[in-house]
């Protein structure tokens, strides 16, 4: 079956970002213009991707906001002649059928996906975290190359990147073969192990492709750690009964949920805007000179 679902979670409460995600979901937090959900629905929709499912918690209505038409705004955008502007709002509102469903009790990654089991039902669907923005090295987004390996081995897909060895215990690291050109056999998975434990520099990367199976682990699966239901033990018992591949990815990762990410995140995608590429990076070379 082809990928036409995704779910995004956005319950948590975003603490590495506080007091700012007191009142702000930290996935409107903007990386230059645009919050970093819209991105990631971009990504979702360039994938393929025809309904998303976003997983909230009650203090999130801001996003629902974000993506509701407003009247008014484009009537007066329209009166000054502002059809840019005009034109992303309209386009904002019509990237793609988003649904929404909160999460009663923030008890975890893999509790979040499970509240998509209804809207999912029998068909495979990606996940894609909510405060990670992907930025691709080729044509396909980064979602697209996972259900594209999905699309060639029909079994769970999750994306891949490599990272220093001083960082492995940051992140949960895959172990397997490589079966094809960049596509990884994954024999079993390590939860944040200490370098000198660590069978590879390959680790998870905020983008998943998941057959409906997947929530049948998440039923079973016991709490772990701070008793939150955790989708990589989910995953890893699923690796008893079914196949899963890793797909080391063509692309950068951008976690805009911690501080230095969003700074990184700024700094790059704002040197990437023509219109005030040359201004902005003076003020750096010179805010720089100036801190030496």
């Amino acid at each position: 079956m082809s990928i036409r679902k995704a779910v995004i979670p956005a319950a948590g409460f975003g603490t590495r970002f506080l007091p700012f995600s007191k009142s702000v979901p930290k996935e409107l937090i903007p990386l230059v213009d645009r919050p970093v959900i819209q991105y990631v629905i971009e990504e979702a929709v360039a994938a393929g991707i025809e309904e998303i499912l976003i997983i909230l918690s009650s203090e999130k209505e801001a996003v629902i906001r974000h993506f509701n038409p407003v009247p008014e705004l484009e009537r007066r955008l329209a009166e000054r002649k502002k059809t840019d502007i005009l034109e992303e709002i309209v386009r904002l509102n019509s990237l793609a059928k988003i649904h929404y469903v909160y999460q009663q009790q923030l008890n975890g990654l893999g509790d979040a996906v499970l509240q998509a089991k209804s809207f999912c039902g029998n068909e495979p669907f990606a996940v894609l975290l909510g405060d990670t923005v992907m930025d691709s090295f080729e044509e396909r987004c980064v979602t697209r190359q996972l259900v594209d390996v999905f699309d060639k081995f029909g079994s769970s897909v999750v994306a891949l990147e490599e990272v220093p060895l001083e960082k492995v215990s940051s992140y949960g690291i895959a172990d397997g073969k490589m079966c094809a050109e960049n596509v990884l056999d994954i024999c079993r998975m390590v939860e944040k192990p200490s370098p000198e434990n660590a069978p590879s520099r390959l680790a998870f990367a905020a983008r998943y492709v998941f057959t409906p199976q997947i929530f049948d682990e998440l039923q079973t699966t016991p709490r772990g750690k701070d008793n939150e239901l955790q989708l990589t033990d989910a995953m890893s018992s699923l690796l008893n009964s079914a196949k899963m591949y890793g797909c080391r990815i063509a692309g950068k990762r951008y976690d805009l949920g911690s501080k230095i990410g969003f700074l990184k995140g700024t700094v790059e995608f704002g040197l990437r805007r023509p219109e005030f590429r040359e201004a902005f990076a003076d003020f750096l070379r010179e805010t720089v000179k100036n801190l030496d």
